[in-house]
């Protein structure tokens, strides 16, 4: 039964992203940049699937994008402080209007006050 689960949880995150604008390939990644707010997990996703089937964890550099190809790296900079830290992305997301990518609690603190709660960042891919 928890393998039905899993699996159908994977078919919905691969079936939210595929209608969100659809995902970049590694070549089309090249040179990507975005800018737009970024927030970060809350504490009740530890350990809990990620859309590429790995176990999310707080303490690891990753993060959630909605386009970009699960191990892409990106720079993620602060626009406030000019702070920024790599990430890999390996979860779909964020899923809240305005947001561009959801960060693991570690990374978010390399850039900001996690009482911020939300910042200005810029995304840029730094390698495929």
């Amino acid at each position: 039964m928890n393998l039905q689960k899993t699996l159908l949880m994977i078919c919905v995150c691969v079936g939210l992203a595929a209608c969100s604008g659809g995902l970049l390939s590694r070549d089309e990644s090249k040179g990507f940049s975005q800018q737009g707010e970024a927030s970060f997990y809350a504490d009740k996703f530890q350990g809990r699937l990620t859309a590429n089937g790995e176990r999310f964890n707080q303490r690891a550099q990753t993060a959630a994008h909605k386009r970009l190809p699960f191990g892409v790296k990106v720079r993620v900079t602060n626009i406030a402080n000019n702070k920024s830290t790599v990430v890999r992305i390996n979860d779909r997301g964020p899923f809240v209007s305005g947001r561009v990518i959801d960060l693991s609690k570690s990374a978010f603190r390399r850039i900001a006050n996690t009482q911020e709660g939300v910042i200005d960042v810029k995304v840029e891919v730094i390698e495929r």
